[in-house]
């Protein structure tokens, strides 16, 4: 567990490191370039830095006619958050009778308060649900967004307490209506990353949909690509269901714990509409195929046979949707943003689709104007 947290503090340092470094070398360092020709008398540090000034112009490199940068260095922000997971739980018999129960947690809103300098932002926000949920049913939630021209990358983790609810019970014969009822006998843990890269970036920008560092003059729209791999841990303690449902409840569907590893390749399209000036609305949508591998009840699936077959049963999809809306002139902006995260996990008998996401609605203002 320890190494884990070590290497994904790692992989968030060099991250963090990387991207600063080459989004300040590209906007600086091109300032100071020989101009004329009794400059041009390079030693082997500045041949070598002229190679790292090439990949940084290469790295942030967009045409002015659609993109206009930040003129500020600084921003203060202030933002609410609503944080919202879901999971389906469905069996198949012989009959191909499909029984399917679902449960989620009570959403989770916070108050967050952001000072950002370009495009890193610092601060702190307070889940107002926290305040008055009782012992043992806190729930964490930490996702970290990094946007440049051409790469993007979504870190995240999220500890979901006991406070879900029953919110579908389908072919089961009950006397009552079970919606809504608190159930405590259901846990989850999520933790991963998603990296992807954008092919038109020259005329498209994500980060003005949603980090307002940057703004969509024109109407664009990019392919993009990418990777993600998440773990997936999950606690179920179906006696703790309402009688009548335990009674009629598939044993498919009576695991005590599933942990599994989700792999998948991405390739989808994003569209910046300018509808107005300064106004932009976006949307994204990134399909994945998926391999996934599982535990249940600590037990590798497939048990025994290993052939391609086999194999190919592990392949599922996945999806990835963001939208936003935002406006920004520069100086003051306002907007909302939606991510949205979906799993498939498929097995003969059963099968199971979660998602979770968050929806942000956010104020703020730019200061501190940069030297031209």
């Amino acid at each position: 567990m320890r190494a884990s947290k070590a290497i994904y503090k790692a992989i968030l340092t060099f991250v963090l490191f990387f991207f600063c470094y080459i989004n300040i070398f590209a906007q600086e360092k091109q300032n100071l370039m020989p101009t004329n020709d009794t400059d041009s008398i390079y030693t082997e540090k500045d041949k070598k830095e002229s190679i790292i000034n090439k990949f940084a112009k290469w790295f942030n490199c967009t045409d002015t006619n659609y993109i206009s940068q930040n003129k500020y260095n600084l921003t203060f922000m202030l933002e609410e958050s609503t944080w919202f997971e879901h999971y389906h739980l469905r069996s198949y018999n012989n009959d191909n009778e499909k029984q399917v129960i679902g449960f989620a947690p009570r959403p989770g809103t916070k108050l967050g308060l952001y000072f950002g300098w370009r495009w890193i932002f610092l601060g702190y926000s307070l889940d107002i649900s926290n305040l008055t949920r009782k012992n043992g049913k806190k729930k964490t939630e930490t996702v970290l967004n990094l946007y440049s021209s051409k790469f993007g990358i979504d870190l995240y983790y999220r500890k979901t307490g006991s406070n879900f609810r029953i919110t579908k019970c389908k072919n089961f014969n009950l006397n009552n209506d079970y919606i809504g009822t608190d159930f405590d006998g259901f846990k989850s843990h999520i933790k991963g990353m998603n990296a992807y890269y954008i092919f038109n970036s020259k005329h498209f920008s994500y980060p003005a949909a949603y980090s307002q560092s940057t703004n969509q003059k024109k109407s664009c729209g990019s392919f993009l690509s990418g990777f993600s791999i998440t773990k997936h841990a999950i606690t179920f303690n179906y006696n703790k269901l309402p009688i009548e449902i335990q009674q009629q409840i598939k044993p498919e569907l009576c695991f005590k714990t599933m942990k599994y590893t989700d792999i998948n390749l991405s390739f989808g399209y994003s569209y910046n509409w300018v509808f107005a000036r300064n106004c932009l609305f976006n949307i994204s949508l990134l399909p994945a195929i998926a391999y996934k591998k599982a535990k249940v009840n600590n037990i590798v699936t497939p048990e025994h046979n290993s052939s391609w077959t086999k194999w190919m049963k592990d392949i599922n999809f996945d999806l990835i949707t963001r939208t936003g809306i935002v406006w920004n002139n520069t100086k003051y902006y306002i907007g909302a943003a939606l991510i949205l995260n979906t799993y498939d996990y498929r097995k003969d008998k059963f099968s199971m689709t979660n998602s979770f996401g968050s929806l942000k609605i956010y104020a703020g203002f730019n200061f501190w104007k940069r030297k031209n």
